[in-house]
């Protein structure tokens, strides 16, 4: 039985760090078991881990208010490079650009990481305490950095990285956007058309006592329908998407709806192809960093913004730790398409895997946009004829009308 507004799980961790320092955070996971494994990997020693009940509604308000957005994350990590390129160090870069922030949070959030870089931290340990602005998997790569002396350069990575990931983002927003206002202006069309118009032609007809054309007829009673019980009708809609809102919110509805973005027709495509390219960014990123595929397949599974991606990396990651490599039980999930998988088997072979899996997410980000361009110009000629012949019916239906009473009257 589904319980509907399901709060959702986490856990709170206190833990010392490599560096003996002691750290705070929150992991959005399901098990204990799977919170541990995380901090393990990440070189923590746990001190406390409870869970924590979280509701949705109240967590998203938060998430809405505090959020920082990824453009800034990406101007951060850009201007941070170049920064320490000049020579700069950390404390006062991150000093100049704390003064730069215009997002409350992020301006709270360099404070405590100043005092912790100033205490003796690392940066990337700093950052590590606020996994809910700096990712995990950036922390990671920028520890790498720290211990090569190559952190500008990982920085400068990093916002590129981003950077693609929010291009890919924002193309299927941006392909959203005109179905969206195109259906807005259809419903508003046809309110007003039910709203005032109908009914003063339905009273002119009804004064005439003239016969009217089936089609007139349907109309207006189907516009009488809606002005007489079209409150009940919204109230209806909104619960019903309340509903569907709340069963998202479940495990199991959060589950169907992200496989449900994978496979649904043309849009599903595109985010298929957007995952897989991120999860090609994020291994390369991690691996060219130095960093194992032991280390780096827990940090991608959690990043993973889809659950179905996810349990495919966890099946993927429990395969390889028994000695399968990766592209071996990539090859038994469809979810991993065939370029990757053989892309992945020739990086294992020449032990180049981040370059290789870089021109996997170059060519699928590539692939993606194709197919949203292809998307968009579908979807704009289908509104327009949508549109066209909502507005077309009611015209003519009316313009039947007059002519029906003219004859009769003649």
């Amino acid at each position: 039985m589904l319980k509907w507004g399901r709060p959702e799980i986490a856990y709170q961790y206190v833990a010392y760090n490599e560096n003996s320092d002691v750290v705070k955070g929150k992991l959005d996971v399901t098990t204990e078991e799977q919170a541990t494994e995380l901090l393990e990997y990440a070189g923590y020693q746990v001190i406390s881990l409870r869970q924590r009940v979280q509701s949705p509604l109240l967590d998203k308000l938060r998430s809405g208010l505090s959020q920082v957005k990824p453009s800034e994350m990406i101007l951060f990590y850009h201007q941070m490079a170049l920064l320490i390129e000049t020579g700069m160090n950390i404390v006062t870069a991150l000093e100049i650009l704390q003064e730069q922030a215009s997002n409350r949070t992020l301006k709270k959030v360099l404070s405590k990481v100043i005092s912790d870089v100033r205490g003796g931290s690392q940066l990337s340990v700093a950052l590590s305490k606020h996994p809910g602005v700096f990712s995990p998997i950036h922390c990671q790569s920028l520890k790498v950095g720290e211990s090569t002396g190559s952190l500008e350069t990982m920085l400068r990575q990093i916002s590129e990285h981003l950077e693609r990931e929010v291009e890919a983002s924002k193309g299927v927003k941006n392909a959203m956007i005109y179905p969206v206002i195109a259906f807005v202006v259809t419903i508003v069309v046809v309110i007003i058309m039910v709203s005032f118009v109908l009914p003063a032609f339905s009273k002119l007809y009804a004064s005439m006592g003239a016969k009217l054309p089936m089609l007139t007829e349907i109309v207006i009673n189907a516009g009488a329908v809606l002005n007489s019980y079209g409150v009940y009708l919204l109230l209806i809609i909104v619960f019903a998407g309340i509903l569907v809102w709340a069963y998202i919110k479940t495990p199991g509805g959060r589950y169907n709806w992200d496989r449900l973005s994978l496979t649904m027709p043309l849009v599903g495509k595109v985010n298929h192809l957007n995952q897989l390219a991120q999860l090609s960014r994020n291994v390369s990123l991690l691996f060219h960093a130095g960093l194992p595929l032991t280390e780096i397949m827990p940090l991608v599974t959690q990043s993973a913004g889809n659950t179905v991606m996810s349990e495919a990396l966890n099946e993927v990651r429990e395969e390889m730790i028994g000695g399968e490599g990766l592209s071996r039980p990539m090859s038994r999930n469809k979810l991993f398409l065939p370029m990757l998988v053989q892309m992945v088997k020739v990086g294992e072979e020449t032990g180049n895997l981040d370059n290789t899996l870089l021109s996997v997410a170059k060519a699928y980000e590539v692939e993606a946009e194709d197919k949203l361009r292809t998307l968009i110009g579908l979807i704009q000629p289908a509104m327009i004829l949508i549109i066209g012949a909502v507005v077309g019916l009611l015209a003519l239906s009316l313009v039947s009308a007059m002519y029906s009473i003219y004859s009769q009257v003649l």
